[in-house]
């Protein structure tokens, strides 16, 4: 396919456009920029909240850029307008708030509308948010509401710390949500049918164009559909190994930590 063919660019942000200290850097927002002045239209796909995200794309300055947030669940414009929503069911969000874990190495957390809710404090966590501010509300999950939930997800400190609760899960909830790790040690819960790549068919429902015009950079399994569905998907050299394996037909660039997105945008749209 063509440069010329491309009418979008979507990426994740974690691992992908985001530097290993979790910031976007200013080669990256200089190249976004421009190619957003070229016509070319911008959209964020991420496992983060829009509250985080609208930070980071105020930053770069696309007027016309889109967020997709929380794995799919959620999409919104620059000005905060819902554009498309797709809640976990009440009856199973109270479900997984019982969902068994070992509290000493694993975290519980949900995305609900503005909040970040999460059963203990974590202050490693708040390294993620750097440019936003966004952070988390110490809850009772046993007490706390189900309404307008994104996603559920459960941090480790390690990814073995996961596997018993991935098991859980997956028994009791596989046919009823998506459930898909967005890093190492970080497994999520939407509901069924919620990914990246369905979300992005949503946005080009407005567009005059389709998913063959979109190129796309990822570099977590919450990213398989999303780079499976367009005209060219790319993935990071420092992606998630299973990642790395469900795509191999795909293209791997550099790594996030050297702005490789950026740099490829350059190549491939011929911007000097």
């Amino acid at each position: 396919m063509s440069k010329q063919l491309f009418r979008a660019v979507v990426s994740d942000l974690d691992g992908t456009l985001l530097n290993t200290n979790h910031i976007i850097g200013d080669f990256t927002i200089d190249m976004l920029n421009r190619l957003e002045q070229n016509g070319i239209d911008i959209i964020l796909a991420t496992g983060r909240n829009h509250t985080d995200v609208a930070s980071i794309l105020g930053k770069i300055g696309a007027e016309r850029a889109v967020m997709i947030t929380s794995n799919g669940a959620r999409v919104r414009d620059m000005a905060g307008n819902l554009i498309y929503s797709n809640s976990l069911p009440e009856d199973i969000v109270f479900d997984l708030y019982k969902t068994p874990f070992d509290d000493t190495k694993v975290c519980l957390n949900s995305y609900q509308d503005e909040g970040w809710f999460i059963n203990k404090d974590v202050p490693a966590l708040q390294k993620f948010h750097q440019d936003s501010g966004f952070m988390y509300e110490i809850v009772d999950f046993s007490k706390h509401h189900a309404r307008n939930v994104e996603k559920i997800f459960f941090i480790g400190k390690t990814p073995e710390d996961l596997i018993e609760v991935e098991k859980y899960l997956r028994e009791h909830f596989g046919d009823k949500t998506t459930i898909v790790y967005s890093a190492l040690a970080c497994l999520e819960v939407m509901n069924k049918n919620v990914s990246k790549g369905e979300a992005l068919k949503h946005v080009l429902e407005q567009r005059d164009y389709g998913l063959e015009n979109c190129i796309a950079f990822g570099d977590g399994m919450n990213d398989v559909e999303m780079l499976s569905s367009v005209g060219k998907g790319c993935i990071m050299e420092n992606a998630d190994e299973r990642l790395k394996q469900a795509c191999p037909e795909l293209e791997q660039i550099g790594s996030n930590q050297n702005e490789s997105v950026a740099k490829y945008l350059q190549l491939q749209f011929g911007i000097k």
